[in-house]
This record gives C-alpha cells, structure tokens and sequence, in this order.
C-alpha cells in the first residue's frame, strides 16, 4: 500500500477500456474510487476491481456540469479519461473533448483538489485538419487554464485484451480476405494498456511534475502496414493488404460513420494522416514515458494473450495435426 493510501479518487470514464486498468491500479493501492459514467448501472463490472464497497459508479456526464460538480466534491484526486473516437448525436467533440474537459478543471479547481490528471492523446494539435485533433488540444489548454498544476498525458494508439485497434482489424480478417490499408505509411507508437494505467496511477500520487503535458508510447515505432502485417503473423493468416487512396478512404469513412459504430470516419482517416508518435521536443524534455519510471510492455509480449481468438483454429491453432 502507497504512503497515499486512502484518497478518495473520482475517475471520469472510469469504466471504459484504459479506465477499468486504472481503477484496478489504484484499487490495490488502497485508494477509495468513485467512477463517474453516464450509465451507472451498465458499469457494475467495475466493483470487482476493488474491495467490498471501494469502487462506487455513479452518475456524471462531462457535458453537464452539476453533475460533474456533484461527482468531484469531496474528492481529493480527479481523473479524467473520457473521450470519443467518433460523434454521435450530442455526444460531439468539442462538447465532450472540450467543453467536457473544462467543466471538470473547473470543478476540480473549485473543490480544492490536490491532483488532476487529463488523458488527450497524441496529435492534439489546435490547427489540425482533424476535428478530433484539434477538440484534444483545446481540451488541454482549457484544462490548464482553469487548473494550471494539472498533469497531461497523451498517449499513441494503446493496446491490451479490449482494445479497439487489433481487435477491429483481427474481427475484419476473420470476416473478409482483403484488409484495407489506410494511411500505410503512418508511423504509430503503440503502447499497452498496463502501462498507460500506470502511468496515471504515478501521476495520481503526484509521482510527475503538474503544469507539463506528457507523450507516452511504446518501444517500437511501426508503420500501419507493419502493425497490420504483425497482426496478420500473429493470427496466422493471411490476408491481402489492399492500400486504399485516402479520397476513396475519406468517402468510405463519410459513409459509415452513420452508423452506430463505425469502424473508419472521414475524420481518422484525416488522423492517419499524421505520424503517432513521441516528438523529439518532448525526448529532449524527458516529458515520456520514462517520467513516470514505468518500462514499457513489447507488443510480443501481450498480443498472444489475446490475438489466439482470431486464429482459425483459436487457442488450439498451434496443436491442431497437420496434414499431407
């Protein structure tokens, strides 16, 4: 247990794929979390991650601000995860990613927290082409603003057992034999989940220094051809990468992102444009990984333990008799 045990936590998005490992992280540290989500009642899988009555969903939505009010009174830390990769109805980005990042600085300030950590990602960038890019980067200068100590950090693309990067494209190769290449060239940084957990849960403890923004990736820097020829090694199949123009990608994109999950916008197509990874500025500033004295995790590592399902013969691939 850590010399900060006992604080009482709220984690905004806390029930989501990077927000289940940090409650689990903070969990064992002996700290008291509410987890703040629009729908409590969907997120009970979140209790387990703790002791009988330490971790508590409750009810807040980023967009409206007495909620977020009622969800930080009292807190000593505040977390704020929440995010979106594409819109839908009100949920836009300059409402959650913006509007949504401030109200919570604003209210972390006004209840006197000690901490704040913001999660935005990399590529925020106030004068990108993308919608999301830029929303990330106002989030953030509206977060220091209101709470000039709070701690950023932008992770690259994060992968673990629920990510929404290797799982999409391993479900595509299972269903189709072309994989459409968008942005083959684009170099990522792809960091696990464990460690971006970590990561928050130092800087939660006051672990990093407050007022700086922090990009976080992985050991390896791979193109998204080769992240997608790995993932094709790793589930052993072997499937034609097809490179699709990005004008034929944006209107692909414009087409399925009216449904209710799309699995490709206009506006990431836009995105994987630009590379995702840690800038020379922030190496030269130690403002990495490294800050946070956390080693990261190798792809080689983590993708088997989850990759199998997307084999033909699942976990027992490698066992199945081969024949003449």
């Amino acid at each position: 247990m850590s010399d900060n045990a006992g604080k009482l936590i709220t984690i905004f998005g806390g029930s989501g794929f990077v927000g289940r490992q940090v409650v689990q992280e903070l969990a064992k540290q002996g700290h008291r979390i509410r987890v703040a989500v629009r729908r409590p009642d969907l997120a009970g899988d979140v209790k387990p991650l703790g002791g009988v009555g330490q971790v508590v969903p409750i009810q807040a939505n980023v967009r409206y601000r007495d909620s977020v009010i009622r969800a930080v009174k009292g807190a000593d830390i505040v977390i704020n995860l929440t995010g979106i990769l594409f819109e839908s109805g009100k949920q836009n980005f300059h409402a959650v990613q913006t509007e949504g990042a401030k109200n919570v600085a604003e209210a972390a300030k006004v209840a006197g927290v000690e901490t704040l950590v913001h999660m935005s990602a990399i590529g925020a960038d106030k004068d990108s082409q993308s919608e999301y890019a830029r929303s990330k980067a106002l989030g953030e200068e509206a977060v220091l603003k209101e709470f000039p100590k709070a701690v950023i950090i932008r992770p690259s693309i994060i992968f673990g057992l629920d990510d929404g990067f290797f799982n999409l494209f391993g479900a595509i190769a299972r269903l189709s034999p072309i994989l459409p290449l968008v942005g083959g060239d684009t170099k990522m940084q792809p960091i696990y989940v464990g460690d971006v957990a970590e990561a928050f849960a130092v800087a939660a403890m006051g672990g990093v220094k407050g007022g700086k923004v922090y990009e976080i990736g992985g050991p390896q820097v791979e193109t998204m051809r080769e992240l997608l020829e790995r993932l094709l090694a790793e589930t052993g199949r072997n499937n034609l990468l097809l490179p699709v123009p990005t004008p034929i990608a944006k209107f692909i994109g414009s087409v399925l992102q009216i449904l209710p999950n799309p699995w490709l916008t206009s506006d990431q197509v836009t995105l994987l444009q630009y590379d995702n990874v840690v800038s020379e500025e922030a190496q030269k500033q130690k403002r990495t990984l490294g800050a946070f004295g956390v080693e990261a995790t190798t792809m080689a590592a983590i993708l088997p333990t989850y990759m199998w399902r997307f084999r033909k013969n699942g976990q027992y691939e490698e066992n199945m008799p081969t024949t003449n």
